[in-house]
């Protein structure tokens, strides 16, 4: 059927006033705002065949038709979807491969290299401190193995109470923010 054969204003109007009724009965189903998208949808054949458009839509249309067919019944593009697909396969079946042989590789180098390294371990004092142990240093019998003393924690500060009605206390100037900006600023010659 041709662009020409097809009587396009009973047809727009038609689809039209369809979808306005529909677009009636969806506004009192889910309120206004559905009705109302619904018929702005509805009346946009019409616009199409009074702004003269539908030549237009008709050809993509025609076009687009036209690429999806000579896209599906086309062997030779089913040729190439194939060949793409064994591509894709070998590079799976690849990656598979290379990444067994990358652990085969690691588990082999650290069972075949002997002695594993000697754990970290120091006696404790006599004194009970504990400090930093040099690595490899041989084991006392009994002795745990103790890395770095742990760093000691600083208290928190106390929270400020405040009495009813009264204001925080400002922030020092060398808290603020904008003063360290500021003399970035300044030493880079920016006023």
């Amino acid at each position: 059927m041709s662009f020409e054969q097809i009587a396009w204003l009973p047809l727009c109007a038609g689809v039209t006033g369809v979808g306005l009724v529909l677009s009636f009965l969806l506004m009192r189903r889910r309120g206004a705002a559905a009705g109302l998208r619904a018929a702005a949808w509805s009346l946009l054949p019409v616009a199409a065949y009074l702004t003269g458009a539908l030549p237009t839509l008709w050809q993509i249309g025609t076009a687009i038709g036209g690429f999806v067919t000579g896209l599906v019944f086309n062997p030779v593009v089913w040729a190439g979807v194939g060949v793409a697909g064994l591509s894709a396969l070998l590079f799976l079946v690849s990656g598979f491969l290379r990444g067994r042989r990358l652990r085969a590789a690691a588990s082999s180098g650290s069972s075949g290299s002997g002695a594993s390294p000697a754990p970290v371990a120091s006696a404790p004092a006599a004194s009970g401190r504990r400090g930093a142990v040099t690595p490899g240093a041989p084991a006392a019998p009994g002795a745990t193995a103790v890395t770095q003393p742990l760093p000691k924690r600083t208290p928190a500060p106390p929270p400020v109470s405040r009495a009813a009605g009264s204001k925080p206390a400002a922030k020092p100037a060398a808290d603020d923010d904008f003063s360290d900006i500021e003399d970035i600023l300044k030493r880079r010659g920016i006023g």
